[in-house]
């Protein structure tokens, strides 16, 4: 048997819409990062990039479990001394919910160059309005 490794002309990259409106935040997050990085391809190789964009939608209205809501910490590190800022989970949903589904596929990522690149096909917007309506994206199943 021959081990077959893709080159960058056998990669199709499809685009794929999710409704993120009452969904867990972590459950989906995990589902989107393996389609990001292209693991839920027959043709995955790790240190090759085969993965698809992602859309998500509905960004204020995902679901998060317990108590995370009050006591999940998002932390900011400026590098200087005192540089450290706060933010509850629920102030990050009202000034910036696109960060939550963010942080959360992104850490769930490699750290290397490969996350680099994989990062820039995750585009999250807060509300249903997208501007991918030409790429004709496939609802994703969660």
């Amino acid at each position: 048997m021959k081990t077959t490794i893709p080159k960058e002309a056998d990669i199709r990259r499809s685009w794929y819409l999710v409704n993120a409106s009452d969904k867990v935040l972590g459950r989906m997050a995990v589902k989107i990062a393996n389609v990001v990085r292209g693991k839920n391809k027959p043709i995955f190789t790790p240190h090759v990039d085969t993965g698809d964009y992602v859309i998500v939608i509905n960004a204020n209205q995902v679901k998060l479990t317990g108590k995370k809501e009050t006591q999940k910490i998002y932390l900011d590190y400026s590098g200087y001394r005192g540089g450290l800022k706060q933010t509850k989970a629920s102030d990050v949903r009202t000034r910036n919910p696109e960060r939550m589904i963010y942080d959360a596929v992104r850490r769930m990522l490699p750290k290397n160059r490969l996350m680099r690149s994989a990062i820039k096909r995750l585009k999250v917007y807060a509300g249903e309005e997208h501007p991918h309506e030409a790429q004709n994206p496939q609802a994703l199943d969660l």
